[in-house]
């Protein structure tokens, strides 16, 4: 085929195809673990021209916004089956950019699923096993009437916190029997209660029963329609655990979530990585050897 005759060369009377340049197909792929631990970055001018090029329209309108690759590759939903959605945990993620002809910033939300990650249960915990095989929350209460043995190392990894433990094993029992959006306040507890893990007692024969207790009360509201929130650290806590076993197991690499879960650091924690350098403060007022 000669330039004569082949499409768009001389003499053709095709028109070229004009490829439409991306300006951000150089942009590398979007990591959540790595935005966790970095500050946010504000756009440089030359960030800002790109963007203003870019063109990119939401329903129908032109926006500018510094998260433009973010915003054009997300879907409403993920592809999840129906069936396995009660083994997530939901957090709603803003998205918000600016309408210039309407000088107005608009937002939208989409919802971040963070699959649940069981923790190993180990050759030594017992309760553990016990506790998964029936599908039963680990009630500390329950534990020390169904394994004796425990009650003393229970007792010095928990004696002040017991009384915390005691009010959730209450709330379990009248939401098993009458009040289902009690679980929400158990979920609660639990997470107040993480700030004590790992303890001695959870280190050599518990195992991880916090985790798996956060995991099935997630469940369990997911299943009987109880609307909650979990803390940001929780949620911090449920992407990292996700993260680890999609690296442990070379998991596909999951754009959507990468992207909402970069999103809910952002918002989450928008201090992240700062420094404080001394510069940043008078010293020297405060220091009397000057």
């Amino acid at each position: 085929m000669t330039d004569e005759t082949r499409p768009g060369g001389p003499g053709s009377q095709e028109t070229p195809i004009r490829r439409r340049f991306d300006p951000f197909r150089n942009l590398g792929p979007i990591a959540s673990s790595d935005t966790v631990t970095q500050k946010r970055e504000l756009a440089t001018r030359s960030d800002l021209k790109t963007i203003k090029k870019a063109g990119v329209r939401v329903h129908g309108s032109k926006v500018v916004t510094d998260d433009v690759k973010k915003l054009k590759s997300l879907s409403e939903a993920p592809g999840i089956a129906p069936g396995a959605l009660g083994n997530y945990y939901v957090e709603p993620v803003r998205i918000e950019y600016y309408i210039p002809k309407e000088s107005k910033f608009a937002v939208e939300t989409r919802s971040l699923y963070v699959p649940l990650i069981d923790p190993v249960i180990r050759p030594q915990d017992e309760v553990l096993k016990w506790a998964s095989d029936k599908n039963r929350f680990v009630d500390l209460m329950e534990v020390m009437n169904e394994f004796p043995q425990t009650i003393t190392g229970l007792l010095e990894s928990y004696h002040e916190v017991l009384n915390l433990y005691e009010h959730i094993s209450r709330v379990m029992r009248q939401a098993e029997a009458t009040d289902p959006e009690l679980y929400r306040t158990a979920f609660y507890l639990c997470e107040t209660l993480f700030e004590y893990e790992p303890t001695l007692a959870a280190l050599e024969f518990m195992g991880d029963f916090l985790t798996y207790n956060l995991n099935w009360l997630v469940r369990k509201m997911n299943q009987l329609g109880v609307e909650f929130r979990a803390s940001d650290k929780i949620v911090s806590y449920f992407i990292k655990l996700r993260n680890e076993y999609w690296e442990e197991n070379n998991m596909d690499y999951d754009e959507r979530f990468e992207i909402l879960a970069s999103l809910f650091f952002d918002q989450a924690y928008p201090h992240r990585g700062v420094s404080i350098v001394e510069e940043d403060f008078l010293f020297e007022v405060f220091d009397r050897n000057r």
